[in-house]
């Protein structure tokens, strides 16, 4: 007699697994990942295989020693190794990836259980940790090895794009930049099953108003195809943001956790100092999600119309989080308020003995209305718009001698581009455009590397040159007029100098001069 294997209700069957669900991910991402291979070359392959391997075998090893059933087979880690790659630039050198996807699936995914129990999704927190530990290198971008401002970058210093080339995918970014290949594969899982509609649109949705509201040119067709084109907007919206594990379980959770995120991506685009800040509204929206299913519970089956829904309540620990997080951020601002004053005059001082070292013959210092209507034009964007990098004019200052006479200029000027922060200077010009010596308003770069750019056999080689541009060369020793040694093993901070002393000879020679 064959026996029959009776459970409990309820008696629903289905043939979906985890690894169908994750290949069917892979899956759409095939149309963006052949398409960044085409578009960015042999490189960026190096980068998505690198970031899939460490993925997996990272897995595997600490199943292996944890003596956990060896999960790889579930396709999970292959879509983190591949989204995480996805989202770096296709100029990263290859430890990045290794080092995201070792970030990503050790810490984020295995440490808290393994699959279905990481609090946020392991290929956004694995590429927010590259972006906090290696900023220069995730944020440096190109095409065929020349470094250029993303479309995203041009944009918010006012330029124009080609909304077309971005949505198909040929400009600067992330390997995984082309809308057109993300959208077929986001058309593919919805078809599927593979995710729903509330949290694509809701997020794109709730962005656009806001972007609408808040940005600089309001409701404007073109400027929001652009800034859905852009950055990582449309991999976040279809591929992070509805990850299953790291959204809410309702269809209102849904909706509302989108709004949330969307909001927030807007907020960060038009105020943020990053221009493209996914990323961080996602896996803030992760943190949010248990909240938000604690309040979108839905009246259990079975209660009937006049029963009470179960009273969502907020946690006790988000409580106090969010008490103390308050606390602590009335705190800050108290002390900045306190404290304001007496860093702007600090930072004057600062800026005052700067100007005396790179202008040696002046007595004071003063304003010239003009050049310095010139410098608020450029007040709230990078100079160049890209040229320099993240390069920022902050003012001019007139050098006079003690009978009045004009002997020079300090140009100081921001890069944002150092590879621990803002390297701010000034430079000093004579009267010919001579370059005087340049010293340091602000350097916090790595110690007996990028701080050497103090030490006169860097920053000297400036010094009585006149050219219209500087260049670095890197493997040293140059003898040329308009070239520059790079400091050994700091490249990034070198590169960062070099474009601020440009950006400040080009503001020189068309408004000063």
């Amino acid at each position: 007699m064959k026996k029959l294997n009776v459970s409990s209700s309820p008696h629903v069957r289905s043939r979906l697994t985890t690894g169908s669900v994750m290949y069917d991910v892979v899956l759409a991402l095939m149309p963006a990942t052949f398409f960044g291979v085409y578009h960015f070359g042999f490189h960026a392959l190096l980068i998505i295989l690198m970031s899939v391997f460490s993925a997996v075998a990272t897995e595997f090893v600490f199943d292996y020693i944890a003596h956990r059933p060896n999960t790889v087979k579930d396709g999970s880690a292959v879509v983190t190794g591949l989204l995480l790659a996805l989202c770096l630039s296709p100029t990263v050198p290859l430890y990045i990836p290794f080092l995201g996807s070792l970030f990503a699936i050790l810490v984020v995914k295995s440490l808290f259980g393994g699959l279905g129990q990481n609090f946020m999704n392991p290929a956004l927190a694995g590429r927010c940790f590259l972006l906090i530990s290696f900023g220069a290198v995730m944020t440096d971008f190109g095409v065929d090895g020349l470094s250029s401002a993303t479309p995203l970058a041009v944009l918010s210093t006012g330029g124009s794009v080609n909304v077309i080339d971005m949505f198909l995918g040929f400009t600067t970014g992330a390997i995984g930049i082309s809308c057109a290949a993300l959208l077929l594969g986001g058309i593919y899982l919805l078809a599927t099953g593979g995710i729903t509609w509330q949290i694509p649109v809701s997020y794109l949705g709730s962005f656009a108003v806001a972007v609408s509201l808040l940005g600089p040119v309001g409701f404007n067709v073109r400027y929001l195809a652009a800034q859905f084109c852009g950055g990582g907007l449309m991999l976040g919206a279809l591929f992070m943001a509805t990850d299953p594990v790291t959204s809410p379980i309702t269809a209102g959770g849904h909706i509302a956790y989108g709004i949330f995120i969307g909001l927030l991506t807007a907020i960060f685009r038009v105020y943020g100092t990053a221009t493209d800040s996914v990323s961080y509204a996602i896996i803030l929206g992760n943190i949010l999600v248990p909240l938000i299913d604690r309040i979108s519970i839905p009246k259990p089956f079975g209660l009937g119309d006049n029963a009470k829904k179960p009273k969502p309540t907020i946690p006790k620990a988000a409580a106090i989080l969010t008490c103390i997080t308050l606390l602590a951020g009335l705190a800050l601002g108290a002390v900045n308020f306190m404290t304001k004053d007496a860093i702007e005059a600090q930072n004057l001082a600062a800026n005052m003995a700067s100007y005396s070292t790179v202008v040696p013959g002046a007595e004071s210092f003063g304003y010239d209305d003009a050049i310095t209507a010139n410098v608020k034009e450029y007040s709230e964007e990078t100079y160049g718009r890209g040229m320099y990098g993240k390069v920022y004019i902050n003012e001019v200052v007139v050098g006079q001698d003690a009978s009045g006479n004009t002997v020079g200029y300090a140009i100081n000027v921001t890069s944002a581009d150092g590879f621990d922060g803002n390297v701010s200077l000034s430079v000093g010009f004579d009267l010919q455009g001579t370059i005087q010596g340049i010293s340091f308003t602000e350097l916090t770069e790595t110690p007996g590397l990028g701080m050497r750019a103090d030490e006169d056999e860097f920053k000297g080689q400036f010094t009585g040159r006149n050219v219209s541009k500087f260049t670095l060369n890197k493997a040293g020793g140059s003898t040329a007029q308009d070239e520059i040694d790079s400091i050994s093993g700091a490249s990034t901070t070198s590169g960062a100098v070099v474009n601020a002393v440009n950006a400040a000879i080009d503001f020189y020679a068309n408004y000063v001069q």
